[in-house]
Order: C-alpha cells, then structure tokens, then sequence
C-alpha cells in the first residue's frame, strides 16, 4: 500500500474511534425525509463534502453500493429507499470504521421503526478492488473519497464501480475541486491528501478522468464553496480556493462524438418560426428554456444566429433537457 493510502487509513481510523466534527463540511444542507431520524453521532461522523442521495435517482428498489462508510449517515439515508435485506452494499477497508458504522445502524434502528440493520450489508474491502459482483449494482455513491487518490489509483477506482454499474447504472459523488494549480509541496503530504485538501483536480480533469473510463452522460448537480488554503497556514504562495461539487456519472453507451457533460447551460430560441431544428435530435421552441449538455451549447453557439440564446453554466443540472 502506498504511503498516501496508509496515512488516509490511519487518518479514518482515528475519525472512527474519535468523532471529528470538523474533518469535512460545506455549505450542504442534510437530506431530510419524512420519517427519517438520522442519530447524533452520525451527523458527527458525516465525513463527505456534499449530498449524494436524491430521491429522484432512487426508484423501484435500486440496488445501491456505497464506498468508504464514514459514520453509516448514507447507507441509512440510502436504505430509506431501499428496505430490502441487505439492498444496500456498504464497503470499507477500514475495520474501525466498520464496526463504528455497524454500531451506529444499530443506534438507527433504535430511531427508526421501518429500519433494520440487516438492510445494510457491510463489507471490507478496497475502492481499489470492490468485492461486489460485475454490472450488479443500480446506484453507487461516494463522497469525498475519489479526489485522495492519485492518477493511477483514481482511473482504477473508477474502473472497478464502472465494472459493478448495470448499464445505464448510476455513479452518485461529492468531491472537492480546484481550478487552480497546487504546488508540489502541498500535492506531495500525505496527510493533506488524506484529509481531503490536496488531492482536489481541477473540475475539467476532474470530469475528464470520468468521461475516460467510458461514462457517456455526466450531470454536474452543484457545486459550492468547500476550503480555503492560505499562506502562512499551508506551504503555498498563493491563497487557493477549493470548492466541492456534486457529479452523477452515468453508465450510458459513449456518443459518437464525445460525452454528454451538463453543468446547467440552457439554450432559448427568440425567433419567428413555429420552432427550430438543428437536425441533430434538438428542438427548441420559441421562449422555452431547453438544458443542453455543453458539447450542444457549443454547436447551437457555433451557428452564430442572432435568435438563439445560450446561458452560461449553473453549476445546478437534473435531468432533462436536450439528450
């Protein structure tokens, strides 16, 4: 094991024998449902830097693989749309912070009269070698675990949930981000890494290390301030910004030319005739805002009429739209 991923375990170990409050947070509001009571000591132990769990991915039973299980706040919140006996797979390699989620399930259960620890099905194992079966899964999610990993490690965790995904499956993630260049020294501490500062791609890399492991469609959901790194405090020159964005990569067929990446851009016709077509499965009609992936935003935009409108990026996509 690389020296990086050995200080993260250790870092996670001791979140798991000792709550720490601060080791993640955003401006992210906690999911609540209608008969959910999420534990305390789950909210203490709520290490990810955004909200993976939406209702509208959640439908009809999925069955969901989650991967580093922090406190165990997702498998509850993902098997309040799952209540079947082991319907959600959670993985960690970690074995504090296993038995610490199994304890808090245990702590939910007490809260909750729908749920049963057995609708989790608690698993060791790595990101990096999932022991899950291939094109098994529905829905995977991780939150603020993939931007740890470096380049060769990334592409293979990818791999392995793109390896478990059904197709058309969904990869539900938070990760942090930054569009600025970090330096070696900050790129190189272990701990940093681990603690989720270090690691953080800028968000064009960041999809693109998605969009190559043959995701077709990738939906950027939100993304919000996450941390500040400034001189004095940290072995950088200059104050770098990260932010943390919340990404949905589905498993679709790869398009003839190139990705479907959605980051809320929106095309609106102005004109005079009853719609317009661009001949490529896209109509807009008149002062009806459409989504359009950004791929296109840049066709529509390379046509240079003067009574089509395209938005800059949201940051904010959930479906719909244009493919």
């Amino acid at each position: 094991m690389d020296n990086y991923l050995e200080e993260t375990v250790n870092v996670y170990r001791g979140a798991a024998l000792k709550p720490d409050v601060g080791l993640c947070c955003t401006t992210t509001p906690m999911n609540a449902f209608p008969g959910l009571e999420i534990p305390k000591i789950m909210q203490e132990m709520n290490y990810g830097c955004g909200s993976i769990v939406s209702a509208n991915d959640l439908a009809n039973d999925p069955t969901i693989l989650y991967v580093g299980v922090g406190g165990g706040m997702e498998l509850l919140q993902f098997s309040y749309f799952n209540r079947n006996i082991q319907g959600v797979i959670g993985v960690d390699i970690v074995d504090e912070m296993l038995q610490s989620c199994a304890d808090n399930l245990i702590e939910a259960e007490k809260l909750n009269p729908w749920f049963k620890k057995e609708f989790i099905d608690l698993r060791k194992g790595s990101a990096l070698e999932l022991p899950v079966a291939d094109n098994s899964i529905d829905i995977a999610g991780q939150n603020c675990l993939f931007n740890i990993f470096k380049e060769n490690d990334l592409k293979q965790a990818l791999t392995e949930i793109y390896r478990v995904l059904k197709p058309g499956g969904r990869l539900v993630m938070s990760d942090p981000v930054c569009d600025q260049p970090m330096n070696e020294a900050l790129r190189s501490d272990d701990r940093l890494r681990a603690l989720c500062l270090t690691g953080s791609l800028s968000l064009s890399d960041y999809i693109k290390s998605i969009t190559d492991i043959g995701f077709g469609t990738i939906e950027i959901r939100a993304k919000r301030p996450y941390r500040i790194l400034a001189p004095g405090q940290y072995p950088t020159d200059e104050l770098l910004y990260i932010e943390s964005v919340e990404v949905c990569a589905i498993k679709d067929p790869m398009p003839a030319d190139g990705p479907c990446v959605f980051t809320g851009k929106a095309a609106i016709y102005y004109g005079e005739n009853e719609y317009f077509d661009d001949e490529k499965g896209h109509i807009l009609m008149p002062n009806q805002p459409l989504a359009v992936c950004d791929k296109t935003a840049g066709n529509l935009a390379a046509l240079n009429r003067n009574d089509i409108f395209i938005s800059n990026s949201t940051w904010f996509y959930d479906g719909g739209g244009c493919c």
